[in-house]
């Protein structure tokens, strides 16, 4: 069986609307290794978008979950439930930064959450109004479309968006966009267009994922907390991509100080299983009424027992360590790498979630295209990168953080290999 050939069937059977990102056909996946159905070996830099943070096929991941299936596979929580859905919520209530008490929902993926986030904090407060911000990505579902601060692929076409949904400018550094800018955005809106006391919630990611990977600085989390006390406005955190030790924490808003009322989590939760969930405060959490919340498949057994020990793996082996030093070392050699390429304008994010941008050094363009042929001559070379950014013009790096040493120092030689091969083309 060839890739073209299962890519000529691919094209025929699915929706045009399922992006593609390469025409390799996984056939077996170990760690961060990937073996295609050809049977070409690829360093996975993807990790299916920041999901198998614990690698694939963690042999304490796959345990739980066949320990799990020889008992049963679903039952419905809200009709049969089970134990290990509690525990999960245990352990996030403890886990989830903010020092006062939290409960959990369980649902199924990072949207889901997001959009129970959002039903929370308007039957909490009595209001409609959400601000979302500029770059933000929360998902493909109308609410999450609605939320996502960028047009194409996610709204193009699709019609108008949710009403009340607004959105202000988010900061980068390397765009000229300040926390100053953000604010004034913010403070604007409430003079102009929207009563802040008709705001239910500000949602916003700690690193921009889908955006460019830009952390939020910290004067920007601690402005937001502020304005949402001022106003009774429920703060949420969208941690569905920075969660789970990618940021050199458990989660990202654990460096700024400040709490979230409600934090979304999802890819990184249950180490490859959909799972997702919402962790708030408690009175936040209960505002909704019996049957209001949840999902025939929300905390599906498997996930959840994949979820308990993705938590362990985490801790056993000190992810949050290796995060830090990995995105340290691949910060080293990126910085390295810009020494001789006068086309990286950026390099950033915190611990294992780092970014690389590309713009033309004469006049500061985003150069797209030399991103995309820096990702071709890495996957030529059997190393799989993903792009992002509102301008295409970002690599980010998503390897799983139980990469072995061996493979990570082969994947910086593929990528000085790369980059040097675009800049040629």
């Amino acid at each position: 069986m060839l890739n073209a050939e299962v890519a000529r069937r691919r094209d025929d059977a699915i929706s045009r609307g399922v992006g593609m990102m390469t025409q390799i056909y996984a056939d077996r996946a170990l760690n961060s290794e990937v073996w295609d159905i050809e049977g070409n070996r690829y360093i996975d830099f993807a990790a299916g978008i920041a999901v198998v943070n614990t690698g694939h096929c963690h042999p304490k991941v796959m345990a739980a979950v066949t320990a799990q299936m020889q008992k049963f596979t679903h039952t419905c929580h809200q009709v049969l439930p089970y134990e290990p859905y509690i525990r999960l919520a245990e352990r996030l209530n403890a886990l989830v930064p903010g020092e006062f008490p939290k409960k959990t929902v369980f649902v199924t993926t990072g949207a889901e959450a997001c959009e129970n986030a959002v039903k929370i904090a308007r039957i909490a407060t009595g209001r409609s109004g959400v601000i979302a911000f500029g770059g933000a990505f929360h998902g493909r579902t109308f609410m999450g479309m609605s939320l996502t601060g960028k047009v194409e692929p996610y709204k193009k076409g699709f019609g108008a968006m949710m009403p009340d949904v607004w959105h202000v400018p988010f900061p980068q550094e390397v765009h000229d966009v300040t926390t100053e800018d953000a604010m004034a955005g913010l403070t604007k809106l409430f003079k102009a267009d929207l009563d802040p006391a008709r705001v239910a919630a500000i949602i916003f990611e700690p690193v921009q994922g889908e955006g460019g990977f830009y952390p939020a600085p910290k004067d920007l989390v601690r402005g937001i907390r502020k304005l949402c006390d001022e106003h009774g406005i429920v703060m949420i955190a969208d941690e569905v991509q920075t969660g789970f030790a990618r940021t050199g924490a458990l989660f990202a808003m654990e460096a700024y100080g400040v709490a979230a009322d409600l934090t979304t989590m999802a890819k990184g939760l249950a180490g490859g299983l959909p799972l997702a969930a919402v962790t708030g405060k408690a009175s936040l959490m209960d505002a909704a009424h019996p049957g209001g919340l949840g999902g025939t498949y929300g905390g599906n057994p498997l996930g959840i027992a994949a979820a308990n020990a993705v938590l362990d793996v985490i801790e056993e082996e000190d992810l949050c360590a290796r995060a830090n030093e990995l995105g340290g070392r691949l910060k080293q050699r990126l910085e390295a790498i810009r020494s001789v390429t006068p086309e990286i304008s950026d390099i950033r994010g915190p611990g294992f979630m780092v970014a690389v941008e590309f713009a033309n050094p004469a006049n500061h363009a985003p150069d797209a295209g030399l991103t995309g042929r820096v990702r071709m001559e890495a996957l030529k070379r059997g190393l799989i990168l993903l792009t992002c950014g509102v301008y295409g013009n970002v690599i980010r790096f998503l390897a799983p953080i139980t990469i072995p040493d061996a493979h990570f120092a082969e994947a910086m030689d593929i990528l000085e290999e790369s980059v040097a091969a675009a800049r040629a083309a």
